[in-house]
């Protein structure tokens, strides 16, 4: 049996107009209005492809949570939704809830650019990125079926990082982000991982 990992950054946190801040783990917000309908047009857009879910897994704080309990209501069959703790956002230190020209004054320019196309943590940043790449690395290998995955733009790229073909072909990403409600799907079969989705929207 093959394997099929849907993975999804969690719906919008900020509303329209509201400057956005770098939330990591401290920070436990709830999603807002248009976090809620990208959670949905999630779930449907699954549904509608007849993508059926066999495990699903979450990060746990209320965006995530939520993100995943809109996107599982579409789905026929219900599921317990399980937690790994290598799916925790990361934790900003410093930066945590402060308006990005604050944290480039900080780290500069550079040093977000090493976290969004390397995965390179900013100085005072709090990542364990061995743990994450270990936890992705183990289900990569173990698991089977289709898997939704809900979790954090910081903890799911390390996804890409997991593997030497991954890393080739993410490589040609632009950017190693997930914008908040897209995914990125992961595939296993006989010759290996592909990555044939990334950064998508509904």
């Amino acid at each position: 049996m093959g394997l099929s990992v849907f993975i999804v950054r969690h719906g919008n946190t900020f509303a329209p107009g509201e400057p956005a801040r770098r939330i990591g783990a401290a920070t436990d917000l709830a999603l807002v209005e248009s976090g809620v309908a990208q959670a949905e047009a999630l779930g449907l857009s699954f549904a509608r492809a007849g993508i059926g879910f066999d495990r699903a897994l979450a990060a746990p704080l209320r965006r995530t949570r939520s993100t995943i309990a809109g996107i599982l209501a579409h789905q026929p069959a219900a599921l317990q939704v399980e937690p790994a703790d290598w799916l925790t956002e990361i934790d900003h230190g410093p930066d945590e809830a402060k308006l990005e020209p604050e944290v480039i004054d900080r780290i500069g320019e550079a040093a977000l650019a090493r976290w969004d196309h390397a995965a390179e943590a900013p100085e005072g940043w709090i990542v364990d990125a061995d743990r994450r790449i270990a936890g992705w690395r183990d289900l990569f290998a173990t698991a089977q079926g289709r898997i939704l995955i809900v979790t954090s733009n910081g903890a799911a790229r390390f996804a890409l990082l997991a593997d030497e073909g991954l890393q080739r072909q993410a490589s040609a990403l632009p950017t190693l982000k997930l914008r908040t409600g897209a995914y990125g799907v992961i595939e296993r079969d006989g010759h290996g991982l592909r990555l044939t989705a990334w950064d998508q929207r509904p």
